[in-house]
């Protein structure tokens, strides 16, 4: 497991342990999945897919921002969330 959080400079969008994160990069998408190598990214507008386990997966859309994944733990500063 790894735990995410998704922050924008007014909250806490998410915080919790998920299975996988669907990202929409700037060179495109990407997948962040359990022992994932260590990187910082930047996001462009889209879609954050979280999959938290058990078929139960959430949807947040970001309008651009930065990733950083470290030690199995996802950090995801959004410029905003939309919707």
């Amino acid at each position: 497991m790894m735990f995410l959080e998704i922050i924008t400079p007014d909250e806490k969008v998410f915080s919790g342990e998920v299975v996988a994160v669907n990202l929409p990069g700037t060179e495109g998408p990407f997948e962040v999945l359990n022992n994932h190598a260590a990187i910082i990214s930047t996001l462009e507008k889209g879609n954050v897919k979280i999959s938290e386990g058990h078929n139960q997966v959430k949807n947040v859309v970001i309008d651009g921002g930065l990733v950083e994944v470290l030690d199995n733990k996802i950090i995801v500063l959004a410029e905003a969330v939309i919707g």
